[in-house]
């Protein structure tokens, strides 16, 4: 039921519009003055207010923005006499849904109840959907007790609080992505966009117009105007990922929006002013990068003000349960799957991998098992090939830290990143297609 609380300081008013709107199948309160309709505000809910403007303890156009600062999903609707008509408006500044004329108006009051009742519910459904996301993105839903991902965390929520640019460092898939969205969760930035750029997916070119934004016949194709990422963050948070894959002379543009906060649109002229807070992230060795002349040693200074190591899956084996936990409820969501049975040795097989694809690695892992499995769960038949052979000499060359295991692993990691493409494997091995064939049969790296 749908409920209105009425303030106005005029008894009879006040009880003749109560039963007005009691009379369409409305919940009525009722208060004399501001002071008794806050304290009812505060002790139960309500989707509208009609509140007078003019009443015996202050203005209503001022109390417009108490509740709404207090009680965000509320709507008021203020009662006006017609002199008062610009207080009306400033109450719609203030954040009113909108404003009645006594005595002129008693046709509108109903459906204005309506409309102002429906905003209501819409903005409830709102704040619930971003109060889902902010403990989506937040430190404490990131996965693990681990020392190694506990140490990153406790780092990168201190810097969270400031304004500082951060660096995030660490291989693909460890989780990058997460850990920007949870800075910028716990930052006061919050309410403001995250907006995100994988530098590595675009050419030169279309990178800086994605970064910078263009105008109108900049290029063929560039039919109106556009914003960049960099407008896109203004207020809020920019995320470049994979910031080592981005040509110098962009580099350099992109060095100077950090110091000046301008920056010019492609094909235009006008300085354009932006204020967001940067965060990168790079698999690459930026400062063996920049003295190789393969990164601005300027910028790389400039990004590392602060930063955040992401430790590699195969360094944080203990939170693997955990992990699996996380993943098979999500997974089982999905697809419908109730009551999955995880079987130990399943779990075992995923703690003595070397994990070179990561948490993304695992996650698809899971995904993939879900898929396959029978009503017997998840066992170690049900995941891919490489994961499954690893246990047995993964154990025993790594533990052992022979050259023997180490070649293993880097080969199985090769083959992994080509997705199987052995004469690519070997181009990046730097040997024979047939010594890699070898290599392949005498440690047993695919069926």
């Amino acid at each position: 039921m749908i409920s209105i609380l009425i303030i106005d300081d005029e008894e009879k008013l006040r009880g003749l519009l109560a039963r007005i709107i009691q009379s369409e199948g409305f919940s009525v309160t009722q208060a004399a003055d501001l002071k008794s309709g806050f304290r009812k505000l505060e002790q139960q809910h309500f989707d509208v207010v009609l509140c007078d403007v003019k009443l015996p303890d202050g203005s209503g156009v001022d109390f417009v923005r108490k509740v709404k600062s207090a009680f965000p999903t509320v709507e008021i609707l203020l009662l006006t006499a017609f002199g008062t008509i610009p207080d009306g408006i400033q109450a719609m500044k203030n954040g009113a849904f909108d404003y009645i004329v006594k005595g002129d108006d008693n046709d509108r009051i109903i459906p204005l109840l309506y409309k102002a009742a429906e905003s209501s519910r819409l903005r409830e459904k709102v704040h619930y959907l971003q109060a889902q996301l902010g403990d989506r993105h937040s430190f404490d839903a990131i996965i693990g007790k681990s020392r190694a991902i506990s140490g990153a965390i406790d780092l990168a929520r201190k810097v969270s609080v400031t304004d500082s640019t951060v660096l995030l460092l660490g291989e693909t898939g460890t989780g990058k992505e997460v850990f920007a969205r949870a800075i910028h969760q716990n930052s006061k930035r919050s309410d403001r966009s995250f907006v995100a750029l994988n530098c590595s997916a675009f050419g030169k070119d279309l990178l800086e117009s994605e970064l910078f934004g263009y105008k109108q016949g900049a290029f063929t194709g560039a039919v109106k105007d556009k914003k960049g990422f960099i407008e896109e963050a203004d207020g809020g948070t920019l995320f470049l990922d994979e910031i080592g894959e981005m040509p110098l002379g962009l580099q350099a543009k992109l060095l100077r929006v950090l110091e000046s906060g301008e920056f010019v649109r492609v094909g235009d002229t006008t300085p354009k002013k932006s204020n967001f807070r940067l965060i990168a992230a790079t698999n690459r060795d930026l400062k063996t990068e920049s003295e190789n002349g393969h990164f601005r040693s300027d910028l790389y200074f400039r990004l590392n003000i602060f930063e955040v190591q992401i430790p590699p899956l195969r360094e944080r084996l203990k939170d693997i349960p955990a992990l699996v936990e996380f993943y098979v409820a999500h997974f089982s969501e999905k697809i419908n799957r109730k009551n999955t049975i995880v079987s130990p040795d399943f779990v075992s097989v995923l703690q003595h991998y070397a994990w070179p694809g990561n948490i993304r690695e695992l996650r698809n892992a899971i995904e993939r098992s879900l898929i396959l499995a029978s009503d017997d769960g998840l066992t170690v038949d049900l995941l891919p090939f490489e994961i499954r052979n690893s246990e047995a000499t993964t154990s025993r060359s790594v533990s052992a830290f022979s050259i023997a295991g180490a070649e293993k692993l880097q080969i199985q990691k090769v083959l992994n990143y080509t997705k199987g493409n052995k004469a690519e494997a070997a181009r990046l091995l730097e040997i024979g297609i047939a010594t890699l064939y070898r290599k392949i049969e005498e440690y047993r790296l695919e069926k």
